[in-house]
């Protein structure tokens, strides 16, 4: 009977060590697909990835408490990737708010959504109130757009704004002195105007990106360039308005938007959808709570344009640069 009894109690300390050895590996293996996003997708049904754009379009950026929302192309396009990669993403829905940006930034943005395109995955862009200049280039090549009646859209070419603060540093007694490795080093200073030699090669890049501009707007819309070039001297124009030039395919909300997103990708017209955003970084989330505390919202005040820097083109709605 002893034998007996201490040969179960070996058995059982063996099988519970065994269990114990087995629930360790399986929680590893949970927390490890966990972190790497697989157990979400194994569980997750298939849906439009929403991906929201609101703010000026910078290369990197988020929420401040004085500058507002900004939209980080570094941000956007990890979000884009993760719906490219995710099997149970089966289109893209881009929500557009947005006067625009920097060039570069709008123009990652614009190539990563070409890429979700080329996956085999369709991109449909939603226009709210504002998705002008930069908002409208990163959503040109979409497969559909559908805009609000009263959007404010297109404003399509490009603007390099340069203050010449020279008559107000001569008035102070402010004068600059210069050394400088080349006759154009200093191109853009703010104490002096441009020369004419300045300003005709500004404008020789104002002209590459424009042209850039009309390009991906032609491929994106079916249209021929010319045709881009008449609508694109900068002005603005009305969701209406937009449709009956060809700038965009449908009027509607976003419900319908999300209808058009879920038939294109056989998932219905009321589809399962999942917002892909970024965690807020520290500053972020202190940001948003003093921005409750005070304004009693989330959002961090008016939306404004920090310059980045001496010279740089922007697709931007001018006013609000």
């Amino acid at each position: 009977m002893p034998a007996a009894r201490t040969t179960r109690r070996t058995w059982w300390i063996v099988g519970l060590s065994l269990l114990l050895v087995a629930s360790c590996l399986a929680l590893t293996a949970g927390l490890g697909m966990l972190a790497s996003g697989r157990l979400n997708r194994s569980l997750e049904q298939p849906h439009v990835a929403e991906i929201r754009v609101r703010g000026p379009i910078a290369l990197r950026g988020g929420a401040g408490l004085l500058t507002g929302e900004s939209a980080s192309a570094e941000r956007i396009v990890e979000q884009l990737e993760r719906a490219r990669q995710n099997p149970n993403a089966r289109v893209v829905l881009l929500r557009v708010d947005s006067p625009g940006g920097g060039v570069n930034a709008a123009r990652e943005i614009w190539a990563t959504v070409r890429r979700v395109q080329e996956s085999g995955k369709p991109v449909v862009a939603f226009f709210e109130d504002t998705a002008a200049s930069g908002g409208y280039y990163i959503s040109a090549s979409a497969d559909r757009i559908v805009a609000m009646p009263d959007t404010i859209t297109g404003s399509i070419g490009v603007i390099l704004i340069i203050p010449d603060l020279s008559g107000l540093y001569e008035k102070l007694g402010i004068r600059m002195q210069v050394v400088k490795s080349g006759t154009f080093k200093d191109m853009g200073s703010s104490d002096r105007p441009l020369t004419s030699e300045e300003r005709a090669l500004l404008e020789r890049l104002v002209r590459e990106a424009y042209d850039e501009f009309v390009r991906v707007v032609a491929e994106g819309r079916a249209m021929p360039p010319e045709r881009v070039r008449e609508l694109a001297d900068g002005r603005i124009y009305t969701g209406r308005q937009a449709k009956e030039l060809g700038l965009v395919d449908e009027l509607g909300g976003y419900r319908d938007a999300l209808a058009v997103a879920g038939q294109l990708a056989g998932l219905g017209a009321e589809p399962a959808v999942r917002v892909y955003s970024p965690q807020p970084t520290f500053w972020e989330s202190l940001s948003r709570t003093t921005a409750r505390f005070l304004f009693g919202r989330d959002d961090a005040g008016p939306v404004g344009v920090l310059p980045t820097g001496p010279i740089e083109l922007r697709y931007e709605l001018a006013t609000l640069g």
